[in-house]
């Protein structure tokens, strides 16, 4: 099997690379038709998947692939408010590019889209089949992206994920386990409410389904819903940190951050179409996160477990 992976020194691109290499993740072990696979993994430095002759040759030199996974993506919330052509070329324009070049040479394509693409204004976790409606630029040029994946390859697997977090670079979690040893208390909005997620739990998923032909729009969370201030406790309390967690409201954190993006107020997925199809493996956030911290002081980089853990001098 051929595989190219974009956005390959991202979160998911390790996560990705990492269990097709050992054949397992953290849920148990992928397809066997994933062992001795062909794997390239890019990132923006070998090709700018917005620049559409680029990635046309691309698959010209290096394809034929079975399967395309683009995890490559502006995840900036802020910085896409500010930039909403910019993020467009990257977060639809490019999808399209990617997309039809998969289609081109009769490989498989995954793409990851976000919560975001819902307005969080109904407290139920949302299914695939209800209605759209971002309330950022982000979630905007997201949905695009999911737009112009469909639009382009039959073979299609769109995923929506949320909150993410991974070994390798920064996210969430990471940075509140540095925060709690400097700090003796941070403050984290306490009305925005979604499913913290494993990058290595989506990997499994991700693989999972592409060794089938069960192709659509799927929601791909762990399991359980909370805010981020609940996760944050989580994070402390599993990381043995000795910071309280202040919760605020959104309106305070705007009052505060007046360019910040809005964001939804609750984004929960429900993981439905997975379950209809392969079943839901996805495990309970606590439970990911556990093991997560339990792994990081081995496999945490960019920033390490080392830099993660000095306290403030």
């Amino acid at each position: 099997m051929r595989i190219l992976i974009t956005g390959g020194l991202g979160q998911l691109g390790n996560e990705l690379s990492r269990c097709i290499s050992t054949g397992r993740a953290e849920i148990g072990p992928i397809p066997a038709s994933y062992a001795d696979a062909d794997v390239t993994c890019i990132d923006y430095h070998e090709l700018d998947i917005s620049d559409e002759a680029a990635v046309d040759a691309w698959f010209k030199n290096y394809g034929p692939y079975d399967l395309v996974v683009n995890s490559a993506a502006i995840t900036n919330v802020d910085g896409c408010e500010k930039d909403e052509e910019g993020a467009h070329r990257v977060n639809a324009d490019a999808v399209g590019y990617l997309a039809r070049g998969a289609e081109g040479c009769g490989a498989k394509f995954v793409h990851i889209s976000t919560d975001y693409v819902f307005p969080g204004t109904d407290p139920v976790p949302r299914t695939e089949d209800d209605q759209t409606g971002p309330i950022s630029a982000y979630g905007r040029t997201k949905l695009d992206g999911e737009k112009e994946t469909f639009a382009n390859c039959s073979r299609t697997f769109v995923l929506r994920t949320a909150w993410l977090y991974g070994y390798v670079g920064k996210n969430f979690v990471k940075t509140m386990v540095g925060l709690g040893t400097k700090l003796d208390h941070v403050t984290v909005v306490d009305d925005q409410l979604g499913n913290p997620t494993s990058a290595n739990d989506l990997a499994y998923e991700i693989l999972a389904l592409a060794d089938t032909e069960y192709y659509g729009l799927y929601h791909c969370t762990n399991e359980g819903t909370c805010s981020w201030a609940d996760f944050t406790e989580a994070i402390m309390e599993g990381a043995d940190r000795d910071c309280a967690v202040v919760r605020c409201s959104s309106a305070e954190y705007k009052e505060n951050n007046p360019q910040s993006a809005d964001r939804p107020a609750y984004s929960s997925l429900e993981n439905r179409h997975l379950a209809q199809t392969i079943g839901n493996k996805m495990r309970p956030w606590q439970e990911a996160l556990s093991t997560y911290l339990a792994n990081m002081p081995a496999l945490a980089k960019n920033p390490s477990w080392d830099d993660l853990t000095q306290p403030a001098k």
